[in-house]
C-alpha cells in the first residue's frame, strides 16, 4: 500500500480486476496446462501501470535512501576523526597508551551499538508515503546534522588547523561525539516510539455506506499518523465492503415508485398540482411498505438457510469422497498416488454449483473467485481440515485483509481534514478518509481523567455474634 501526496491529503492506488461470476455453472476439472491471454485494453494499460509503479517505488524508497545516507555520514564521522591525524601528521602524534587503547575499544563498541540501534529504528521499510513530513523525524534529522556539523567545525578549527599532537584527546573527542549520537537516538525512541504508547484518545470510525462502526484507542499522534493507523486497523477489523448488499434497499424504493400508476378519468380536482388519487395511493403504499419489507427479509432468510444446508451437505460428501480416495491410495502403488491439487480439482465440481448459489443468495459471489476457492480447498486438504473449517471462509464474511487487493473495492484513499494533518489529535477533532466507493468518518474523543479514591473498611465491622437459646432447635 503506497500513499500519494495530494493537495487535500493522502491516497493510495491499486488496480481492480473483474472476475467472472458464472464460474459455478461452467466449472470443469483441469489437469493440463492453460495459456494466459490478454485483451487489447490490458496490453495498453501495462505501460501505464509500470510508470505508476516506478513513481510509487521512488516515493517509497526515497526516505529510506535519505536516511541511509545520513546514517552513513554520522557513523563515518567518528572514524574520520580517528584516521585523519594518523594520515596527515603521523610523526608528530604522541604515543597512544593503554588508556587511549581503552578508548578505542569504547568507540568500537558504541559504534556497533549505535549501528544496530539506527537500523532498528530508522532503516525500516516505510509502510506508507504520508502527504506531509513527520515533524519529529525532521527535527531529529536536523538535530543530528547540526550536531555533526558542529563537531566537524570544532574539529577543523581546533585539531586540523593546529595539528594537535595529543592523540588521546582526539580519541576522547570522537568518544564524546558517539555519546552525543547515542543520546540523540534515545531521544528518537522517546519521541517516535514511547510517546504514542499510552492511550489518550478514543476514535470512532464509521463507514458511510453500511454504518459499520469500530472504536480504537490511540496515543499522542498527528492526524496523518492516526489516519495511517486507522487504515491498518480497517483492513484487519472491518468486514469486506459489499456494495451488492446496499443495492437491495435502492431497488426496493425504485420499485415502489415505479409501481404507482394514476389515471385521471374525469379530470378531478388536484391539491398542490397532484391528483388526490396519487396522494392517497402513495399514503396506502407507504403504510404497506413495512409489511413488504418484513416478508421480503423472511423469504431471503429462508432461501439463505436452504442454500446453506445444501452447501454443507455437498461439502461433507466431497470430503468423505476424499477420505475414501486416501484410503484407496494407501493400498495402491506409489505411482498412482494423486496430488493434493489434483484431488481439489477433482472434488470441486461436485460442490461448485451449491457454493455459487449460496454466494449469490448472500450477494458475496464477487468476493471469491474459482481459483481462490480451489487454493483454499487444497490448503484444507493439505492440513487435514474438516468440512466446517473449509466452509467457515464462505459462511461468514471475513476481514478485508483476508481477501485479495482486487476485492478491496477501494481505488484511492484521501485524507480530508480542516486542521493541519501534521497537528496532533485533539478533543472533538473530525476528519474523514475517502475512497471512490465509500468513506470513513472519524471522530476523536479524549479519554477522561479518572479519579480514584480509597475507602477504608474496618475488619471488625464484619464480625457479629450469634445468641443461642435453649428453646430453639439451633
Amino acid at each position: 500500500t503506497v500513499f500519494q501526496s495530494t493537495s487535500h491529503g493522502m491516497e493510495y492506488t491499486h488496480t481492480h480486476t473483474h472476475t467472472d461470476d458464472n464460474w459455478g455453472e461452467t466449472t470443469t476439472a483441469v489437469t493440463g496446462t492453460s495459456e494466459l491471454s490478454l485483451s487489447q485494453e490490458e496490453v495498453v494499460g501495462l505501460g501505464k501501470r509500470s510508470e505508476d509503479g516506478l513513481g510509487q517505488g521512488c516515493r517509497r524508497y526515497a526516505p529510506l535512501a535519505l536516511g541511509l545516507c545520513v546514517g552513513l555520514l554520522v557513523l563515518a564521522t567518528p572514524l574520520a576523526f580517528l584516521v585523519l591525524p594518523a594520515v596527515l601528521w603521523p610523526a608528530r602524534l604522541q604515543a597512544c597508551g593503554s588508556a587511549c587503547e581503552g578508548l578505542f575499544l569504547s568507540v568500537s563498541c558504541k559504534l556497533l551499538i549505535l549501528l544496530l540501534a539506527v537500523w532498528a529504528i530508522f532503516l525500516r521499510q516505510a509502510r506508507a508515503s504520508l502527504p506531509r513530513v513527520c515533524v519529529y523525524r525532521a527535527l531529529l534529522a536536523m538535530l543530528t546534522l547540526l550536531l555533526t556539523i558542529s563537531y566537524w567545525l570544532f574539529y577543523g578549527v581546533r585539531i586540523l588547523d593546529s595539528q594537535d599532537e595529543d592523540y588521546q584527546g582526539i580519541v576522547q573527542f570522537a568518544v564524546s561525539l558517539v555519546d552525543s549520537l547515542l543520546f540523540v537516538h534515545y531521544l528518537a525512541i522517546v519521541l517516535l516510539e514511547l510517546r504514542q504508547l499510552q492511550p489518550c484518545y478514543s476514535l470512532c470510525v464509521i463507514r458511510s455506506t453500511d454504518g459499520e462502526t469500530r472504536y480504537y484507542n490511540l496515543g499522542q499522534l498527528s492526524i496523518q499518523r492516526a489516519a495511517l493507523s486507522l487504515l491498518e486497523f480497517y483492513y484487519r477489523d472491518f468486514p469486506l465492503h459489499n456494495p451488492a448488499l446496499l443495492s437491495a434497499s435502492k431497488h426496493r424504493a425504485a420499485k415502489h415508485l415505479a409501481g404507482l400508476k394514476v389515471y385521471t378519468v374525469d379530470g378531478g380536482s388536484q391539491v398542490g398540482g397532484q391528483p388526490r388519487a396519487m396522494i392517497s395511493a402513495a399514503a396506502r403504499r407507504r403504510d404497506a411498505t413495512h409489511n413488504e419489507l418484513y416478508y421480503e427479509e423472511a423469504d431471503h432468510d429462508r432461501r439463505v438457510r436452504k442454500r446453506r444446508a445444501r452447501l454443507v451437505v455437498a461439502v461433507e460428501e466431497a470430503f468423505m469422497h476424499v477420505r475414501r480416495m486416501q484410503q484407496e491410495e494407501q493400498k495402491a502403488s506409489p505411482g498412482d498416488v494423486m496430488d493434493v491439487r489434483e484431488a481439489a480439482l477433482a472434488i470441486f465440481p461436485s460442490m461448485a454449483r451449491a457454493l455459487q448459489k449460496y454466494l449469490r443468495t448472500t450477494r458475496r459471489q464477487h468476493c471469491h473467485s474459482m481459483d481462490s476457492i480451489q487454493r483454499h480447498l487444497a490448503f484444507c486438504l493439505t492440513h487435514n481440515m474438516s468440512p466446517k473449517a473449509f466452509l467457515e471462509a464462505y459462511l461468514s464474511p471475513g476481514p478485508t485483509l483476508q481477501y485479495g487487493r482486487e476485492r478491496w473495492m477501494a481505488g484511492q484513499w484521501t485524507l480530508v481534514s480542516e486542521a493541519a494533518v501534521t497537528s496532533g489529535l485533539k478533543e472533538d477533532t473530525v476528519f474523514s478518509l475517502r475512497c471512490l466507493d465509500f468513506s470513513l468518518a472519524v471522530t476523536v474523543k479524549s479519554i477522561p481523567y479518572i479519579e480514584m479514591t480509597e475507602e477504608y473498611v474496618d475488619p471488625k465491622s464484619h464480625k457479629f455474634t450469634l445468641s443461642l437459646q435453649s428453646e430453639t432447635s439451633v
